[in-house]
This record gives structure tokens, sequence and C-alpha cells, in this order.
């Protein structure tokens, strides 16, 4: 029996490891306080899926019944990828839910994403199930809720191949790293049109061939040698849990996903003009201007995906995206973050040209860095960045943005340190016009960490 840890909460979701912070009890527990919570909001039915991890099965149950003791209904989708979730909170007349899922973690890991009355819950939305679990007198509803499966699968790829369209045949490859998305992936695209090489599409919770995570290059290799060695044009890869996008060129070039968003872009700027773009302080300096050109108003926003869809719903703006690989529509969807769905509206754009990798690669770039993770002690990273804030000098900078950490601008390129909210870790990434200035503003970060912290080994 693991007892409640509160580190499990995070900023964003919960998450743990099983049989260490997180087990069949503890999901009860999270269950009936969610319950509690959606009542309370007057919503009576709580839409649950999971994704293929082997600890799915047995912490969905745990929930069910907590969310059953509240006194909330329980719509069970089964298996599916997180999107699908969030799809039927929008189309089941129940705008709560909850998926388990570790997305991209170790298979050890497991965890719950939740939406709360059509809010993507964080922060102290989080920590208040926390302390209502603690402040919890063991009583259950005098009624309790009731439990039933339903098949969303269908509904979900009629939805997009009814408005998402390709213009001309297109072959492509998808590498789902055995996460859940390999379930719907291969259907999807087919039912688009598309001829589809599957890579890793079996459903396995081991993720015995690499792990589920786009956002690293050593993930994408496999898709990388595919389109080498077969006549697929483009490779599409997501998560575990299918709610981001890779994208890989014939060439095998990485489109990350902050260039990805000029395509998106530019598209849903012709319906929308003149309208808010979000993205997060990760992406590239070019996407702003790239934005502006197509008739937009770029917004910088705060890293975290619970905390961008707040924002798009607060702004109104149609899109947002983030260097993670969240892309939100809102244009011509529901503007969840579904990896699926930007796969789909990444083909109805680059279907239109002849040759979509020369597409992608003309797109604006300069040397940059991957994500970099300067690995701390628990609660060391918010330290580190308050020293960083009060005392480090960035000479001949442009512009110093604090809305998420410290983001330096200069002429020829940027910085950025922000800690991060699900890890201790401060995360870095970097971006010049030539491999001197990459050099120049790496080492100026490099100076001030080190002076806040003279033992910490740097990843650059």
């Amino acid at each position: 029996m693991v007892s409640l840890s509160k580190t499990i909460f995070k900023a964003y979701d919960i998450r743990g490891i099983i049989d260490k912070t997180l087990d069949e009890g503890v999901a009860r527990q999270i269950g009936q306080a969610f319950g509690q919570a959606a009542l309370a909001k007057g919503e009576h039915t709580v839409v649950i899926g999971r994704d293929g991890r082997l600890s799915g099965p047995a912490l969905t149950a745990a929930l069910a019944q907590g969310l059953q003791a509240a006194g909330a209904n329980v719509i069970d989708l089964g298996v599916v990828a997180t999107p699908m979730v969030y799809f039927g909170t929008n189309v089941l007349g129940a705008a709560s839910g909850i998926m388990v899922t570790g997305s991209h973690n170790p298979p050890d890991y497991n965890g719950f994403k939740m939406v709360l009355a059509g809010e993507a819950i964080h922060g102290d939305s989080i920590t208040a199930l926390y302390q209502s679990i603690v402040d919890h007198d063991g009583s259950t509803a005098a009624v309790p809720g009731t439990y039933a499966t339903h098949d969303i699968r269908a509904r979900y790829l009629e939805r997009i191949i009814g408005d998402v369209k390709v213009s001309r045949p297109i072959k492509i490859a998808v590498d789902c790293g055995n996460g859940v998305a390999g379930a719907f992936a291969g259907d999807l695209y087919r039912g688009m049109g598309c001829e589809v090489i599957e890579l890793f599409c079996e459903v396995d919770g081991t993720f015995p061939n690499h792990h589920p995570d786009p956002a690293h290059p050593e993930n994408l290799q496999d898709l990388i040698r595919c389109l080498q060695e077969t006549d697929a044009e483009i490779g599409l890869a997501f998560d575990g849990d299918g709610d981001r996008l890779g994208l890989v060129t014939k060439d095998g070039q990485i489109i990350y996903p902050d260039r990805q968003m000029m395509l998106f872009a530019e598209d849903v700027l012709s319906r929308n003009p003149g309208e808010q773009i979000l993205y997060d302080v990760k992406c590239t300096r070019h996407l702003a201007p790239y934005i502006e050109k197509s008739g937009g108003v770029p917004l910088m926003y705060k890293t975290g995906h619970s905390l961008v869809k707040a924002k798009l719903k607060e702004t109104g703006a149609p899109l947002g995206g983030e260097m993670s690989g969240h892309i939100f529509f809102k244009d011509r969807w529901y503007g969840f973050d579904d990896g699926l769905y930007a796969g789909a509206r990444m083909l109805e754009i680059l279907t239109k040209q002849a040759d979509p990798s020369a597409l992608l690669n003309a797109l604006p770039q300069s040397d940059s860095t991957p994500e970099l993770h300067l690995h701390l002690a628990e609660g060391e990273n918010f330290i580190v960045m308050d020293h960083l804030r009060a005392n480090a000098e960035f000479p001949g900078n442009k512009q110093i943005i604090t809305i998420d950490g410290l983001r330096v601008e200069y002429e020829d390129g940027f910085g950025l340190a922000r800690s991060s909210n699900t890890t201790p870790v401060i995360v870095m990434r970097f971006e010049a016009e030539t491999p001197a200035a990459l050099a120049r503003i790496q080492g100026q970060f490099r100076s001030v960490i080190l002076a806040a912290k003279p033992d910490a080994e740097l990843p650059f």
C-alpha cells in the first residue's frame, strides 16, 4: 500500500512511479476527490481512458471506483490516445475527463491528465485535489455513480477524416514508438487517403524499440532510416499518449514543432486574419516574424500544455503551440492538443506541394540546440533560477523576457533557462545566426549558472 505523497501532484498533471508513489489505493482517492470537484461544478459524468501501459487497467478500474464512490457517473473509453478523452469531453455531453497515462515517461511511471468542467486543470486546482484527499472523512455518496463503457474510435476518426482533406495521394511513414497512438494512426491516415508504412504501431507498455518521445532526435532515427530506404515522402512520429507530433522530411531533417507552427499559423491565419497566435518561450525567434508576415499577432507565453490551453481560451486565439510538440487548434477543432489531428492538418498543407520536404526545409532556421537539461536535486532548480533572476548579467542583450524563466534575446540569437514544472531540471535552449554566436550565448549562460552553482554539470 503506497501512502499518498504530495510530490506526485505536478504543475499540469499527476504523475508517479508504480508501487513507489502511485498504486490503486492512490488512484481511488484521486478518483473520489476529482468526482467531488466535478459534482461541485454541477458536472455529473466523467469520461475516462487509458494508454497502453501495463499498470493502466488496474489504475483505471480503481479510478472509476473512486469517481463512483463520490457519486459521479463514469464513461470508460478503454484504451485510447489522450486527445480522444479530450474529444469525449466535447462530444459526449460530459465536460470533465481523466486520462490515465504516463505520456513519454519510462514504463514504470503512470499518471493522470485531467479536464474539469471544460478546463485543463493545473497548479492550484491540482494542489486542491491533494488537499481534498487529505481532508476527506472517508464517507461516500449516498447514491454511487454509474459505470458504462463507450467506443469513441469511429466517431473520432470520422470527425477528422470528414473535415481534413489531402490534395493528392501521399505515402507516409508513421512511428508510434509502441505508444497508444499506434492503435489509431494507421487507420486515420489511410482513411484520409494516404498510403501508410507503420513503425512500432503495436501498443506495448514496455516500449521495446525506442522511447515514445519525438522531442529527442535519438527516438526519430528509425523513422529517418525508413524514409531513406522506402518511397515514403514524409515521416510522422508520436509520443506515448498521442498528444504530441514529431515530423521528419524525406532527407532526414527533423522539423521541430516551432517550425511546424509557421505552416500551421499561415494556414489558420488565411481563414482568421489578424488573430493572435500563441507559442511558448522555447520557440524559435523566427516564428514571431513569420506570424506577422502571415497577417497574425504573435503572443509568447509560458511553457506547459495546461497553461497554453487556458491562455488559448482566454485570448480566443485560433492556434497555439509548444516547442515540445503540443499543438492546439481552435480553428476547425476544439482547442485541445492532439498529435494525431496535428499530423492530419500537416498532411493537408503538405499535399498541396509536389515536394513537401522542400517546403519544410525552406522554413526559416538558425543554428539551434534541442532542449538541454541541467539535472539538479529536488527543489534546487527553483533556487538556482531565483539566483539567476536576481544576479545574472547578460552583456549585449537586446531584451530579457521573464514570463517563464529567463529568455535573453540578442541581435543574433537567444538563450533560455527555465525551471521545469514537473522534474528538478533547468531546461535550456539556444539559437543563433552563426556557430560563433551560439557559442558566445552559451558561454554567457554557462558563466552565470556556474556562478549560481559552481558544481553544476552543464549539458553544453
